[in-house]
């Protein structure tokens, strides 16, 4: 059955490059959600004024991969502990945010972040939002499928592509 997730783990670059190598997935669209701006740009979102946060929208086949699967990656891909910021990147459009569309995802997202706590993974709090999706807006046309399109990117050099190689021999099992 195809299913939806949306997940925000800084910026959206990292975790779209992450999600579309994985079996099971049918698309991933970077975007922003979560705000009170109706069809926000690029620009607006960077003033961190608009209530949003950059997020991949993915659609999945939960027969391949499951929803708990997504949950693991989110974990991975990212630090929960830094709250409005994922290292460089700062401002609440990079926070770490689970924005469930149903019932299950929230119990699940809730339950994987309780078990991660009393595990103490991290020395720090888990500050992951976990919400419910109210807004989603897909981003310009030139931040999907980022790293892919612009390898040489400086940002992409020094922040994605150590991030995604790292998923990829993690997860180098669950890779297309």
């Amino acid at each position: 059955m195809v299913k939806e997730a949306t997940l925000g783990a800084g910026c959206f670059w990292c975790i779209e490059a992450c999600y579309n190598d994985l079996k099971g997935i049918i698309s991933v669209t970077s975007g922003y959600a979560g705000g009170h701006l109706d069809n926000p740009t690029y620009k607006q979102i960077g003033t961190g004024n608009t209530g949003h946060a950059e997020v991949a929208r993915v659609v999945y086949d939960d027969e391949i991969i499951s929803y708990d699967e997504l949950l693991e990656v989110f974990w991975f891909v990212h630090d929960p502990t830094q709250l409005n910021r994922q290292g460089n990147d700062i401002g609440t459009q990079y926070r770490s945010v689970i924005f469930f569309h149903d019932e299950d995802q929230k119990e699940r997202a809730l339950t994987y972040k309780n078990k991660l706590t009393e595990a103490k993974v991290w020395d720090n709090p888990i500050v992951t939002e976990i919400a419910p999706l109210s807004t989603y807006f897909p981003a310009e046309d030139y931040h999907q499928n980022y790293l892919e399109l612009n390898p040489g990117n400086a940002y992409c050099q020094a922040v994605v592509r150590p991030k995604y190689e790292k998923f990829k021999k993690v997860f180098a099992d669950r890779l297309k």
